[in-house]
């Protein structure tokens, strides 16, 4: 163990990049100046134009990554490189890096395992001149609030600071620009310390261009957070969606029951059939939610201890 701490980096940046050659330069630069100890990694996945050579004579040590989607070269990131702290950031000159030490002694000195640099409480509403994406980063912050009982700040930001536990317990699994959301569900749901540092934004200079389609991305993000709340709370989406089922059947069970005790007769029997199969997939689904939450511990018993295994 004291052998693999001494072949870490204390801190190591890694920036994700395709085709920002008119700006990965100077983020490299400012990332050099903010914080002179630190390994500069730039991953390049599949630039069409400069990015690389750029990135190359600004001093960063560059690797590649083929398959393309932010999520896969994150992957590759956290597989390949060892550090006591991680600091991710987009190449794409929209954020502050004189503020990178602020979020590094948060997890060097404060423990935390993953630190936010929240956009959406300074400047981010006034700098970004597309109002979806305005509406999209409000909309995932509140539904991740909401459904996992956190208050995580900003979701999508792509200036973060990361723990070594976090980097090498977590499994990606996305390929896209939906890795922020999967990253943050991971912190919460494993009961990591998330901080956050409150960092300015500034839109891309001109000539350079988002790659986030705000539609497609936005559709993969709110898909995302829907299956890992099904897979993180079972209970509470299987029992809300047995609970809508139960009373889908008892609504339609009313009139034949009330019809039956004015008559004697059940004149809809097509209606009490189904009330009955709505009934029964009621009760499936809240067994399916209690076996899933029972599994669901026992995960997190697992975890807790892969994570103790890191330190030994």
């Amino acid at each position: 163990m004291e052998e693999q701490k001494k072949n870490r980096d204390r801190i190591a940046v890694l920036i994700p990049c395709y085709n920002e050659e008119k700006t990965i330069g100077k983020v490299v630069r400012d990332a050099a100046a903010a914080l002179p100890d630190a390994v500069i990694y730039v991953y390049n996945n599949n630039s069409t134009d400069r990015t690389e050579e750029e990135a190359l004579a600004a001093g960063a040590i560059v690797r590649r990554e083929y398959l393309q989607g932010k999520g896969n070269v994150i992957r590759r990131m956290f597989r390949e490189i060892d550090a006591d702290c991680y600091i991710m950031v987009d190449g794409d000159d929209t954020y502050p890096m004189d503020e990178a030490p602020k979020l590094a002694q948060k997890v060097l000195e404060q423990n935390a395992d993953m630190v936010v640099g929240d956009r959406l409480s300074s400047t981010y509403f006034t700098e970004n001149k597309r109002p979806f994406h305005n509406f999209g980063n409000t909309l995932v912050r509140d539904s991740i609030n909401r459904l996992f009982g956190c208050e995580i700040k900003d979701i999508m930001t792509g200036f973060r600071a990361f723990s070594y536990d976090f980097v090498k317990t977590f499994p990606v699994l996305s390929k896209g620009f939906e890795i922020e959301t999967e990253m943050t569900i991971h912190a919460v749901y494993n009961n990591m310390q998330i901080d956050n540092v409150i960092v300015d934004y500034r839109d891309r200079p001109a000539g350079s261009s988002s790659k986030l389609n705000t539609f497609a991305d936005g559709i993969r993000v709110l898909k995302t957070i829907f299956n890992l709340y099904r897979d993180y709370k079972p209970m509470g989406f299987f029992g809300t969606l047995s609970a809508i089922l139960a009373a889908i059947s008892i609504l339609f069970f009313i009139p034949v029951f009330r019809d039956y005790l004015h008559t004697g007769l059940v004149a809809k029997f097509p209606t009490l059939i189904v009330c009955g199969f709505v009934m029964m997939a009621a009760i499936q689904s809240f067994f399916a939610g209690l076996i899933l939450s029972n599994l669901d511990r026992s995960s997190r018993r697992d975890f807790e201890v892969q994570r103790n295994m890191l330190h030994r």
